[in-house]
């Protein structure tokens, strides 16, 4: 019974159409729901999104059909299948200023999954610990040492009781 509650919440039949609610966007194009907001808020500067239909409570719902021709024309302006970043893969965006390019990044989560390895798990101030002996600050090592994080994860709960 649950699920149906859950369902209704997403889509719902309303005056004969299918209405879908920004959580049922958010899980049908992938996009964080701060971008979902953001189409939303920018809609009147982007013809191309749908008005709201309907609102039960506080779910604001939009035609189905309206938003799946919003999110093909999304994603032939923007390039991509699934939101991510937003970005079309290869377009620079991530060595811009002068950051670290991809292979920087990997090598920064290679290090942190090592110190967590070392370790024994994650702990608080390890960005920081690995800014001080890798140089950077440690809001670069921040995004590194979350990616080594969900692997180290991933490998304690493949192998339990075992070290790697």
């Amino acid at each position: 019974m649950m699920k149906a509650v859950e369902d209704e919440r997403l889509r719902r039949l309303y005056e004969g159409q299918l209405v879908v609610s920004r959580a049922w966007i958010i899980q049908y194009t992938g996009a964080a729901a701060s971008t979902v907001a953001r189409w939303y808020a920018e809609r009147g500067r982007r013809p191309e999104h749908p008005e709201p239909v309907c609102t039960a409570g506080r779910t604001i719902y939009f035609d189905q059909q309206a938003v799946e021709a919003f999110w093909a024309t999304w994603q032939e302006d923007v390039g991509t299948a699934q939101i991510g970043s937003g970005r079309r893969p290869g377009d620079g965006q991530g060595t811009r200023g002068g950051g670290p390019g991809r292979e920087q990044r990997e090598g920064a989560v290679t290090v942190a999954l090592d110190a967590l390895r070392r370790t024994g798990g994650h702990r608080r101030g390890l960005a920081a610990e690995l800014a001080r002996e890798r140089s950077g600050v440690d809001r670069s090592w921040q995004r590194p040492v979350n990616e080594a994080r969900v692997a180290y994860e991933r490998e304690q709960s493949a192998e339990p009781g075992t070290s790697p």
